[in-house]
């Protein structure tokens, strides 16, 4: 049921993007992130699209490892545009129904939006959980935020953490399935019946969820205690984060395309 999702898993390839150094890619993500945001147009939408389509040929991704990450945002992704299109009441009425009403606007501005949601899991997705591995986006981080550290921030053990929150998605994404597995051979139903007892019978995994995190979060805590960890001061790195030319060039590209794209929607609006 849980075995094909791909949010937070590394897919392990030779790349462009795979060998790119991970700050290049966070701060292309910030790019991106403001990118989505800001674009509001039809061409300014496609132009966004044919570049996700760039990165995707760089990471050498499949369209099914893609699809599996899109895959389990689709309700959300649908529950937004279903709610959008019902709550925003400007424009040209094409369908109403006592207090519903359905224009133009909200459908095209619902839309936009499930796309922005789409494009966002898809562009932290390339740039940075399936093209980086954990410990590499923790480098990343530590090194982006090290300026903080003048002002007392931890910042490796920010850096730490999320890295950590990273890795642990597809481990409990896993559990998850597991713990289903062995409650319906024990005669457990979470597919029929009303929607209040299904909700009730996920009580039956969540509670064996929660033990085994916190199990998990101690057995790592002893791991890191028993190997003498103290924190970021005075460590040194198997494979410190070194910036080439060809990291340099990627990320000029790629920040080009972006910008591009929100130019071609400024222009049009």
């Amino acid at each position: 049921m849980l075995e094909n999702v791909s949010i937070g898993r590394y897919y392990s390839a030779r790349s462009i993007l795979h060998e790119t150094d991970p700050r290049v890619k966070a701060l292309l993500y910030i790019v991106y992130l403001v990118a989505i945001f800001m674009i509001k147009t039809t061409p300014a939408v496609l132009a966004l699209i044919a570049t996700i389509l760039i990165q995707i040929l760089m990471a050498r991704i499949t369209p099914r490892i893609i699809w599996e990450t899109v895959k389990p945002i689709l309700p959300i992704a649908i529950f937004i545009l279903i709610l959008n299109i019902l709550t925003i009441r400007q424009g040209s009425i094409l369908w109403e129904w006592k207090i519903i009403r359905i224009t133009d606007y909200g459908i095209s501005r619902a839309v936009l939006m499930t796309l922005r949601l789409v494009f966002l899991i898809i562009s932290t997705s390339i740039l940075l959980t399936l093209t980086t591995t954990p410990l590499k986006i923790c480098d990343a981080l530590e090194s982006l935020f090290a300026p903080l550290a003048v002002i007392k921030v931890p910042v490796h053990e920010m850096a730490m953490m999320m890295s950590i929150a990273l890795r642990f998605i597809p481990t409990l994404i896993e559990e998850t399935d597991k713990i289903m597995k062995a409650q319906v051979s024990r005669g457990a139903d979470y597919d029929t019946g009303s929607f209040i007892n299904r909700i009730k019978g996920y009580v039956t995994v969540l509670i064996p969820l929660f033990v085994s995190s916190f199990k998990r979060a101690e057995d790592l805590a002893v791991a890191m205690d028993a190997r003498c960890y103290n924190g970021g001061k005075g460590r040194t790195k198997l494979h410190p984060l070194k910036l080439t030319l060809r990291d340099v060039l990627v990320g000029i590209m790629l920040a080009l395309l972006a910008a591009l794209n929100v130019a071609v929607d400024i222009a049009l609006r």
